[in-house]
């Protein structure tokens, strides 16, 4: 269910006395959808579809170096792209053991957090 048919199954009263509402966040190996994503998961390696090609192809799989509001650079095995984030179609963070681990790591400090409160 969505918040607001939530919302309005309480009002009619057909919810039941007891239920548990689940709420997800996107997994570790999430699309990436803002330029800030690019900066924060630098050194992890990502598959990006441009809409039209760039250096000769729409499919890039490769290590985030970092990027700007603009542009994203990654590395792969032909060296080092920019490309530009207006012509990025879609773009996924690929599940490694790195990955876990800054995962893991960065949610560490906030259970622990959790746990004194």
């Amino acid at each position: 269910h969505k918040p607001r048919d939530l919302g309005q199954a309480r009002r009619r009263g057909s919810l039941p006395d007891a239920y548990t509402l689940e709420v997800s966040s996107p997994g570790i190996d999430r699309p990436l959808t803002r330029p800030a994503d690019y900066v924060r998961f630098a050194g992890h390696l990502a598959k990006i579809e441009c809409k039209t090609p760039v250096a000769g192809q729409r499919r890039f799989t490769g290590t985030i170096l970092g990027g700007t509001e603009t542009t994203v650079r990654l590395s792969n095995e032909a060296g080092d792209v920019d490309l530009p984030i207006a012509e990025i179609s879609r773009a996924k963070l690929v599940l490694t053991d790195a990955l876990i681990r800054a995962a893991r790591a960065e949610a560490a400090p906030a259970e622990a957090e959790a746990e004194t409160h």
